[in-house]
């Protein structure tokens, strides 16, 4: 109580009027949820609380109190132990674990590199405006639905069917394309299902896995990531390899994710379970009205290669965070000879 409720006063709610805020609220199974928020003395957001030592990694707490939300017919449900705040939508079609939507904290460990207004941001979509606008649906909509159909077109261009080739077939107009070679350039145009964990691209003349230690995956760094997290680091992803293809390669480290166009490193993004952490080789003295999710990383230890870093913790700053990606991008066309590494003492 000495850390939610004062959270929960700033974020609008009254947590002195019972018909607002309601302590040990009953659900219908018997048991009771430890905080319900209520709009017109209706629950709209269930919060159960944990003990602030606890790592909020526990499955069945997680499906305890989704469970009490999708019961009681409420969508919204946090778990918190007054520090960090996972945000389920109780309503996707999902386990329990995968309905995660995102994830904020108070730590200031789990905040580095984030500004003060992006963080009060993450928080701003659990206020009582906000949830009476609609916010969360809005963001879950894009969130999860953007998902689902990347899987779907996965599955559509790594096993086409009939109907799918036919129809391009016929839109080509070229009767001398043949199904395979349709087939056979939606793979290209599709060089993986999202949700298939990718190893590193060996570079020509580097030893296997074998001989040069644990070689990591796409599924290390979305390990238990909440599905906003996923989705930034999936448009991302896809962004920086269809800037060339046939040129840029991606490799996984521990730490984070490296791209390179040639030999050249232009971004390393780094997973965090409030956003990305992106690392450009860019100057930040040259950037010409840096946003505010942009610091100068030249003197202070980071994830990758770079001296400028972005927190991207929503669509709409990852569309505002392209124009700089291409920037660095561009940048590593003109370099005639590689810098590793580049002030980055962590590089994985």
């Amino acid at each position: 109580m000495i850390l939610i409720d004062p959270l929960l006063e700033a974020l609008g709610w009254d947590v002195r009027d019972p018909h607002e805020v309601q302590l040990e609220y009953a659900t219908i199974d018997g048991k009771s949820v430890d905080y319900a928020l209520k709009m017109n003395r209706k629950p709209v957001l269930f919060l159960e609380a944990k003990p602030i030592n606890d790592t909020l990694t526990d499955v069945r707490s997680t499906t305890q109190v989704v469970s009490y939300a999708a019961n009681a017919g409420v969508r919204w449900c946090t778990l918190t132990n007054g520090v960090t705040y996972k945000v389920y939508d109780s309503y996707e079609k999902a386990e329990a674990p995968d309905k995660l939507l995102f994830e904020v904290s108070i730590d200031p460990g789990d905040t580095e590199g984030m500004s003060t207004d992006q963080v009060a941001g993450l928080f701003e979509r659990l206020s009582r405006d906000a949830m009476a606008k609609g916010l969360l649906e809005v963001i879950a909509e894009g969130i999860f639905t953007s998902a689902k159909v990347r899987k779907a077109l996965a599955t559509l261009f790594i096993e086409p069917p009939g109907t799918l080739v036919r129809l391009i077939r016929s839109t080509i107009g070229d009767d001398t394309i043949q199904p395979k070679q349709i087939r056979a350039a939606l793979k290209r145009l599709w060089p993986h299902p999202p949700e298939v964990p990718i190893t590193s691209v060996l570079q020509p003349g580097a030893k296997p896995a074998s001989a040069r230690g644990k070689e990591y995956t796409q599924e290390h760094h979305i390990q238990d990531k909440p599905q906003e997290v996923i989705e930034l680091f999936r448009n991302l992803d896809s962004y920086c390899r269809e800037l060339d293809p046939p040129n840029v390669q991606t490799k996984y480290l521990k730490w984070y994710v490296r791209y390179t166009h040639g030999k050249h490193i232009f971004c390393c993004i780094h997973l965090k379970k409030s956003g990305l952490h992106v690392a450009l080789k860019l100057d930040y003295s040259d950037l010409e009205n840096p946003p505010e999710f942009a610091r100068d990383v030249s003197k202070v230890g980071h994830w990758g290669v770079g001296d400028v870093e972005l927190a991207i913790d929503s669509l709409g700053r990852l569309d505002d965070a392209k124009v700089l990606i291409l920037k660095s991008f561009e940048g590593s066309k003109l370099r005639l000879t590689d810098h590793l590494p580049m002030r980055a003492p962590y590089e994985g």
